[in-house]
């Protein structure tokens, strides 16, 4: 347990940033599985609709240091590779 009062401010700001963080991932992967299944149920339509959208979220995460930017490289171009063909 922290005992220096910088270190229990510490120990505040890092369960604020893992709370935050945890949001921002569960709201990027809920977006990508909803796109991703409605591309296995041939609604293609319905997923380019959505992609902009689900791009966007991945950026956020990208650059709030939650994914790292290769991470988000890859999983958008795994979501545009799947809806090319």
């Amino acid at each position: 347990m922290a005992r220096t009062k910088s270190a229990k401010k510490r120990a505040r700001q890092n369960e604020e940033r893992r709370e935050r963080n945890r949001s921002v991932k569960s709201r990027t992967k809920n977006a990508i599985r909803k796109i991703r299944e409605l591309i296995n149920a041939k609604k293609v339509e319905e997923a380019k609709k959505l992609l902009p959208e689900v791009i966007s979220l991945i950026d956020k995460a990208s650059s709030k240091g939650v994914w790292h930017k290769n991470k988000s490289a890859r999983e958008k171009s795994r979501l545009m590779r799947s809806l090319q063909g």
